[in-house]
């Protein structure tokens, strides 16, 4: 009878939805269940960023199943995210073979294979290569499906700024207002100004404190506004006095937060300081200039004031104080507009129906790509925080988006990092989301997400945070313990203290850990003592000091931190002699690569920065500076919680059957924006009960 009641129950459960068994099949009797049991663990561990111990099961599991495919997939991603590339792809490629190239698992896996194996060996792109093409607009006028009538969100659009989050402010000339759109294309935030309101506004510009700058050419003026639009105050009104306006139109701030306005009235360019005191006027006709006949675009960097002519179709050099420097090209030009000096010493120029790219050191111009239509006039461009081009088409009455073709071809790489199910049928998954030069894509919302399990959406899903949202940074120090610092103790506290003050300016920021790199790395006692443990004591220098250790122990102390993290590194800039015994620098390189860390360094006593210090800042996007420099290192830390993060979160409520918790849930999440899209694929096991 007891008997009979068991299987009852059973059946009922059995009936709403069968039990998932195990991924793991092949095999049989108890070597079978033992392969099992140790894909489980693994696969815990693995969600614990315990990687070692995960390679430890799936080797084990593989020992009791060899060739299982679900195994060598999961070991290979254990081996990628150790940072140990060549031997995850030969797992994949084994997985690959045992899933068979045509299934679907097979075909997603290939997808990883092609995508990892292409940005370790494939060459970069020659520039001279790189061409842009049309993605998606956004539309300034829609059709409303309710009312069948037209509805107009913006018009005659001159200019765009980038956000961090990915999207971008539009200047509405024709609408009187200024309005940003997301990655999505959905209109977030629209500002009009005082109670005047804008009076056909042109440009706008980020000031180095974050302050925006916009002109209003029949205004007259140019409005302070703060960084999410809200008006301040003004600068100048109309007339011809110094300070003044006729038609203020392109804007551009040097790196000292001096702004410069292009006054299209006067031809001329006006200079002010970042509250708006006038300083001075330049680009009237002298015995060095001709004088401009038509100023347009305008950019500043590298200590330089760029400026171009429609007129003379060329684009002249200035110094800050507006003293003619020379032409720095009258070639290839059809009607500069716009121009944005980008990160790379490079241009950004809007010409006629072309995005122009051009290069301020060797003059070189080149067209990136044209804006389709009938309609054309770019007024302005810029390059959002996902690499895409950003061009605001004046007759058209749009916004283009223009992505890398080489990108569009190649779609989204997604990587699901953790699931976690300890509330289960409560699920938090974590995700990143990057291009496949490993370039975070940020601005993403529940909109861009498809979640499912076994087929079939899940339910409840809730987008809990993105880490482009993100305001800290987590840090871990490493600190040099060789016979070069030891004379350096001081510096090695001054850059410690510096760090730390820095970090505790920007909410949300912690020191994880400070690590010494001695001939046996170890975390030191840090709580309110930094500067004591970052001088360390005589006995802990040693020639015989391990970079590779512990760079390894510092960015494992990151693994489980928030998404805008970095090894900072404190030391004289050498790696030293038994720097890569254990681990390669491609191996230490990949290892915090693929687990977004940042890799940055201080370089105390002056020497320069070697090879491998150098290489690592460069593969993970960070950077190396001296200790003693007139700005300081705050700029670095500031630097890491500025950086794009392409991670997400989410919750959701499963639905499916646990088998006590021995039940395999698997999950999939796909991705798309605009013509792009990629997916990935996992699993999970439920807490046992």
């Amino acid at each position: 009878m007891l008997f009979l009641i068991v299987a009852a129950i059973l059946g009922a459960q059995s009936s709403e939805e069968p039990v998932r068994p195990g991924p793991v099949r092949g095999g049989s009797g108890a070597g079978a269940l033992t392969a099992a049991e140790e894909f489980r663990l693994g696969v815990h561990a693995y969600y614990r960023y315990a990687y070692n111990e995960a390679i430890l099961s799936f080797e084990r599991a593989l020992s009791f199943s060899p060739g299982e495919a679900v195994i060598l997939d999961w070991l290979g991603k254990a081996y990628y995210r150790s940072g140990f590339e060549d031997t995850a792809i030969r797992q994949w490629r084994a997985a690959l073979d045992a899933y068979g190239r045509n299934s679907g698992s097979g075909l997603l896996l290939g997808s990883r294979i092609e995508t990892v194996t292409n940005r370790r060996f494939l060459l970069p792109v020659a520039d001279d290569e790189v061409r842009y093409v049309e993605s998606g607009r956004y539309p300034g006028r829609g059709r409303n499906s309710e009312t069948d009538k037209e509805t107009v969100y913006y018009r005659q659009p001159t200019s765009v700024l980038s956000e961090d989050d990915g999207s971008v402010w539009v200047v509405a000339y024709g609408s009187n207002e200024i309005v940003r759109i997301d990655v999505n294309g959905l209109i977030k935030e629209r500002q009009r100004g005082p109670l005047n309101g804008f009076d056909r506004p042109y440009d706008l510009v980020r000031g180095i404190d974050g302050r925006l700058y916009l002109s209003e050419f029949r205004g007259g003026r140019v409005s302070i506004l703060d960084s999410r639009g809200n008006w301040l105050s003004y600068i100048g009104s109309k007339g011809l006095a110094d300070g003044m306006f006729v038609g203020p139109q392109n804007l551009t701030v040097d790196e000292d937060g001096y702004l410069y306005v292009v006054d299209y009235g006067r031809n001329q360019i006006s200079k002010f300081d970042p509250d708006g005191a006038f300083i001075l006027s330049f680009g009237q006709k002298n015995a060095y200039f001709p004088g401009f006949r038509s100023p347009t675009g305008i950019a500043a960097g590298n200590s330089r004031i760029y400026v171009a002519d429609n007129a003379v179709k060329a684009i002249y050099m200035f110094d800050p104080n507006g003293g003619y420097l020379g032409l720095l090209t009258a070639e290839g030009l059809k009607g500069p507009e716009s121009m944005r000096f980008l990160s790379d010493g490079k241009i950004l120029a809007a010409d006629t129906n072309r995005v122009l790219l051009i290069d301020t050191s060797s003059a070189i111009v080149r067209e990136l790509g044209l804006a389709g239509g009938e309609r054309v006039r770019i007024t302005g461009v810029d390059m959002d925080r996902n690499g895409n081009v950003a061009a605001a088409n004046f007759s058209a009455g749009e916004v283009s988006i223009m992505t890398r073709f080489d990108d569009l071809a190649s779609g989204i790489f997604v990587q699901i990092r953790t699931v976690n199910a300890d509330r289960f049928p409560l699920v938090t998954v974590e995700l990143n989301v990057e291009d496949r030069l490993r370039r975070p894509i940020v601005g993403l919302d529940y909109n861009n997400f498809f979640f499912s399990e076994g087929g079939r959406a899940v339910n409840e899903l809730n987008f809990m945070s993105g880490g482009y949202r993100y305001q800290g940074a987590d840090i871990s120090i490493l600190v040099e313990r060789s016979e070069k610092t030891e004379t350096l103790r001081d510096d090695l506290a001054a850059a410690v203290r510096d760090i730390n003050r820095a970090a505790a300016e920007i909410d949300g920021s912690r020191i994880i850990s400070l690590v010494s790199a001695s001939a046996q790395p170890q975390r030191e006692r840090h709580e309110n003592a930094l500067e004591a443990a970052a001088r360390g004591t005589a006995a802990s220098f040693t020639p015989r000091w391990r970079f590779d250790q512990g760079l390894r122990l510092a960015a494992t102390d990151l693994l489980p931190a928030g998404p805008k993290r970095s090894v900072v590194y404190v030391g004289s800039g050498s790696a030293g002699e038994l720097a890569f015994e254990q681990y390669g620098l491609s191996e230490l390189a990949c290892y915090l690569a693929n687990n977004g860390i940042v890799f940055n360094a201080v370089i105390v006593g002056g020497s320069p920065v070697s090879p491998e210090i150098d290489y690592l800042c460069k593969e993970t996007g960070g950077r190396a500076m001296q200790l003693y420099r007139p700005q300081g290192i705050g700029e670095l830390i500031k630097s890491i919680a500025a950086a794009p993060s392409g991670s997400y979160t989410f919750t959701f409520r499963s639905s499916l059957p646990t088998d006590y918790g021995r039940a395999w849930l698997p999950l999939e999440v796909e991705v798309y924006l605009m013509e792009r899209s990629g997916r990935d694929s996992t699993g999970y096991y439920p807490p046992l009960e």
